[in-house]
């Protein structure tokens, strides 16, 4: 039988949604209102010297000026900290993961040495060091062992897609040196409790699904259907946030930033004049662009 459709919406609290975000935000949650499914949202506040004091209920208070209201109370991360640890445990306990002590001078070196000076996406592949062993240092942080072989998963928007994790990425970090859970262990194991299907998210972070997808199959929890929608960009050209002077958005004209979003989901326009009015056009329009998503295969 397949699981009824639960998406989310996972938002850093370092700032307030900006245009980009709410495109995202938008596209979750029509995904979930087009297949009678449910969506949740989920504050990813692990990496707290990022996070800004506020920004979690300020993020909160203008999902819900523009009519996006999760169907259970949200969640935070940093409330999740015995979870991640068990889930680094079991990961320990079946070799899939292991202590790493190289500081970033280390890994350079490393790396220096084998005459490899540039990476996919900024990002410099582990050498292994610690693979074998400490050699006796001590440990800093914990990564995962990435096997060979091409990851492949297919995205609803973006098609087929395939990576070699261990060559592009390398044993990557799920505890960090600082103490701090990574990114990619905490979002597996809370997308694993909280049963989602389908996540829909930026095309920034359809990179990560491949290290994901390692994960889930590392700790035994279904792989969710991924949608990765288009960015928004800033003046720069890259990704609009809050580095290259994105704005909040304007809480006084919610529709005027839907309206906005959708554009950029290629939603076409609407001459509704109220939020509710909009909303359910929306969710019409986009059941009649996006097929239903197949039912995920069995883990």
């Amino acid at each position: 039988m397949t699981p009824a459709y639960i998406g989310r919406f996972a938002p850093s609290p370092t700032g307030p949604l900006h245009a980009g975000s709410l495109v995202a935000a938008l596209a979750s949650w029509l995904d979930a209102r087009a297949q009678q499914g449910r969506w949740l949202v989920r504050i990813e506040d692990v990496d707290r010297p990022r996070c800004v004091a506020g920004a979690d209920e300020l993020i909160l208070r203008q999902l819900a000026a523009c009519g996006l209201h999760p169907d259970e109370t949200p969640r935070w991360q940093s409330a999740r900290e015995t979870a991640y640890a068990a889930a680094l445990a079991a990961l320990v306990a079946s070799g899939a993961a292991y202590p790493c002590g190289c500081t970033r001078r280390d890994i350079e070196g490393a790396l220096a040495a084998r005459g490899i000076a540039h990476a996919r996406f900024g990002e410099r592949p582990y050498p292994g060091t610690c693979r074998a062993g400490l050699q006796g240092r001590p440990a800093r942080a914990w990564r995962f062992r990435t096997g060979a072989g091409i990851v492949s998963w297919h995205d609803r928007r973006l098609g087929t897609r395939a990576q070699d994790v261990a060559r592009e990425v390398g044993d990557f970090v799920l505890r960090r040196a600082d103490g701090l859970w990574a990114y990619q262990l905490a979002v597996v194991v809370d997308d694993a409790a909280q049963r989602i299907t389908d996540v829909v998210r930026g095309e920034d972070l359809a990179d990560n699904t491949p290290r994901q997808i390692l994960l889930q199959r590392a700790l035994g929890v279904p792989t969710p259907r991924y949608l990765h929608t288009p960015l928004v960009l800033g003046a720069d050209g890259h990704k609009l946030s809050k580095q290259n002077g994105a704005q909040a958005l304007d809480l006084a004209d919610p529709l005027a930033a839907l309206r906005a979003a959708a554009a950029v989901l290629s939603l076409p326009p609407s001459r509704a004049g109220t939020l509710g009015e909009w909303l359910a056009e929306a969710v019409v329009a986009w059941a009649g662009m996006m097929r239903p998503p197949e039912p995920r295969s069995p883990e």
